[in-house]
This record gives structure tokens, sequence and C-alpha cells, in this order.
């Protein structure tokens, strides 16, 4: 019998920079983290774009801390050799404080290291400070993005901008950083000027590793990003599964009963 898979700690994936490429993918669910747990991806992301995805809000400012820590508990339960971030929903680090609060329900509910929008420096320290590991995430911040989702970094000014808001937060010690609907060159500029993974979505090929929404790669729900090709289509086979199941049931002649007057 083989040995127990070690999971990926913090320093591990930090000391893959330059090494090899990164695989993220987000769970919610312990069905899906059970499945996902078994393909060898380094990092399973328990994403606030649950609330878009599996809750059906319009954005992710609507999910909770409950729900956070309800789902990250769901997927560890079903993931046990790899690496769990749980993303810190808005309005719950907005003081170090606070962030240290949250991180710390998160990793009781399971996870192995936080996650977090922003050049949040003061926060992120205070959190690592308490023994928490961080991951970043720059460029698009869908917590307080307004008008609509957009790419980043196109101008020379913005993409210096992201490049010091990413070695901020190699210097205030996170292990990645999650690269958001950002212009390439920009992308990988940033990728260039630190020395912990990059993990882009919508960013390029040039960053040290991929995050993908498993909803979008699995084809579960319709019109996925333009970004997305999925790989399966999980929609219809849920779908037909469903009306087979149904079309059988009414098939069935219903067993005689005796109707009350």
């Amino acid at each position: 019998m083989g040995g127990r898979i070690a999971i990926l700690a913090a320093g591990d994936i930090r000391a893959l920079k330059g090494t090899r490429r990164l695989a993220m993918l987000t769970a919610y669910d312990y069905p899906t983290a059970l499945a996902l747990d078994q393909v060898g991806l380094d990092i399973i992301l328990v994403g606030d774009s649950l609330g878009e995805v599996e809750l059906g809000y319009d954005s992710t400012r609507a999910v909770t801390l409950d729900m956070m820590v309800h789902h990250v508990c769901a997927v560890a339960n079903g993931a046990t050799r790899t690496h769990i971030t749980g993303d810190m929903p808005a309005g719950t680090y907005e003081d170090p404080d606070a962030a240290v609060a949250t991180a710390r329900a998160l990793i009781a509910a399971g996870a192995h290291s936080v996650k977090l929008e922003g050049a949040l420096v003061p926060q992120v320290m205070a959190i690592i400070a308490d023994g928490i590991p961080v991951m970043g995430h720059v460029g698009l911040l869908p917590q307080t993005a307004e008008g609509g989702y957009r790419k980043h970094g196109k101008s020379t000014e913005e993409a210096d901008r992201l490049v010091d808001d990413a070695r901020a937060l190699d210097d205030a010690g996170c292990f990645a950083i999650v690269i958001e609907c950002v212009d390439a060159d920009a992308a990988e500029r940033m990728t260039d000027a630190v020395g912990v993974p990059t993990i882009g979505i919508a960013a390029g090929g040039e960053c040290d590793g991929q995050v993908l929404v498993s909803t979008d790669l699995f084809g579960l729900l319709p019109d996925p990003p333009p970004f997305v090709a999925p790989r399966a289509n999980v929609r219809d086979i849920i779908r037909g599964a469903a009306a087979e199941f149904a079309a059988e049931v009414r098939a069935t002649a219903a067993p005689p009963r005796a109707r009350r007057r």
C-alpha cells in the first residue's frame, strides 16, 4: 500500500517558482473536492466566486464569512491531499485585527491558507505574523470592481502600479499571488518582478500557474467567460440523466390505490 500523499505547504508552493507551473481549480462542495483531490492539483481554491456560480448572486460581495466557513468545511472533508486556500469575503478584513479573525475562522474550517484582494500590506503582515499563510490577489478585484470587469494594466502607468502592488505583497510575505484579468505583457512583468509564483486567470500565458473556476471548466453553467474553453458539458449530462429518470418513473404504471371518497 502506498503512503499518504503529503499536502504541499505554503513554503513548498513558494519554492516552486521557476521550476514548474502550478495548477489550481476552485471547489465549493464535497463531491467536487473529492474528485479534484485525486488528480494531482497543487491547490484547491474555495473562492468567494461561489456567490455567483453556486448561490446565484450577482456578485461576490453577497458572500459572508459564515458561507465561506460552510463551504471550506465541505471541501476539506473531500480533499485530504491537496492544499486548500480559502477566500476572505468582502468586508471581513477592513483592518488587521478583523483580517486575523477572519483568517483564523477559515483555517479552523479546514483551509491551509487564505487569500485576500488588493495590496493590503498591514492585513497581510498581521495574518502572517499570526502563523497563517497568505495568497495575494491583484489586477481585477471582484469584491470592489465597479462598472463591470475590464482588462487591467493596458497603460504603462497602470502596469507600473500593478507591478508595485505585486512587489509589495511579495515583500509582505505572500507565498503566491493571483493575477486576474490583466494584460499579458503586464502580467509577465509582474511575474518577473516577484520571487513568488504568480497564478493567472485571464492574464496571458506567462504566469507561473493558472487557475479557473471549476464550474466554467466543467460546463456546469451556460455562457462561460470567453477565456475559458470548457473541457466537459456536465450541465447537459445532468439534464439528460434527470430527464431519463423522470421518463422512466412516469412510464411505470402506478400501483393500484383505493381513492378516498
